[in-house]
């Protein structure tokens, strides 16, 4: 097993990085065991209760601490993250987008 370790820099998008990312490594299975960092805008969605089937979609625009952890799943980042708002509000739920501006974010992969 190793421990990859991806940098998301201002200017690109979380889930299209690790896309590409594992495509080009063909990691089609893994655990995400960390994401840190920043983004600026990004999209989530919880299930509603009464309908786990379907999603609840929120995209925030404005700049939010991340943290979280997920699995790759055939190819695919699957990722659960929680998301720090201004006034100490939290959010979390699963990520859909990601984008970096101003800061950064640190994704932490284990993979055969």
């Amino acid at each position: 097993m190793q421990l990859l370790k991806f940098k998301i820099n201002p200017g690109k998008e979380l889930m299209e990085v690790l896309t590409k990312e594992f495509e080009k490594r063909n990691l089609q299975d893994g655990a995400i065991v960390s994401v840190i960092g920043a983004f600026d805008e990004c999209c989530i969605s919880c299930m509603p209760k009464n309908d786990p089937m379907k999603d609840v979609l929120t995209e925030y625009y404005e700049p939010v601490e991340v943290n979280g952890t997920g699995e790759i799943k055939e190819g695919k980042p699957h990722i659960h993250i929680n998301l720090g708002r201004e006034n100490n509000q939290t959010a979390s739920g699963h990520l859909h987008w990601g984008k970096v501006k101003s800061w950064y974010a640190t994704v932490f992969v284990v993979a055969e």
